[in-house]
């Protein structure tokens, strides 16, 4: 976290709003989509899951009980995450839930040799795609407060 007595830039903080804000409209967007998909359900992404962890989530594809509140988690997490994250409201746990969110996709398809997904892929990867990017870029905004410097946060914080 940064030392409350350390003062970043007018360039790292525009950086680090940015950042912030376009992993959230990637989260929106992306549960957004799914919202207003009616007929959108995890089951294939979940079906298609292989490597280490298949078996879990082919578990909770097979569960007529649980893919629907899997779906819900997955829809709304998306929607609130992305506009916490653009607002800059409850930012650290905003962060970790995408960050959690971003290791159930990468568990559930990991860029590993041998691996095909019904899904095409954006590109040629091994070991790290865009998922463990986003993952990681967000690993970096939980190092810096900017929600409580450009944000609602700061109207949470208690003032000295």
């Amino acid at each position: 976290m940064l030392n409350p007595n350390q003062k970043l830039s007018n360039a790292q903080l525009a950086a680090l709003l940015i950042l912030r804000v376009v992993i959230g409209w990637h989260f929106l967007y992306e549960g957004i989509t799914k919202l207003l998909n009616p007929n959108w359900t995890s089951v294939g992404y979940l079906m298609d899951s292989k490597g280490f962890f298949s078996g879990f989530y082919h578990s909770l594809a097979a569960s007529p009980k649980l893919l629907p509140v899997i779906d819900a988690l997955n829809e709304w997490g998306l929607v609130l995450i992305g506009v916490a994250l653009i607002m800059g409201l409850f930012t650290h746990w905003a962060i970790y839930g995408g960050m959690l969110l971003l290791a159930m996709y990468y568990f559930s398809h990991p860029p590993f040799i041998g691996l095909t997904y019904a899904l095409p892929s954006e590109g040629s990867y091994l070991f790290i795609d865009k998922v463990v990017i986003e993952f990681f870029a967000m690993w970096v905004l939980s190092l810096f407060p900017t929600g409580k410097i450009i944000g609602f946060d700061r109207l949470l914080v208690k003032t000295k």
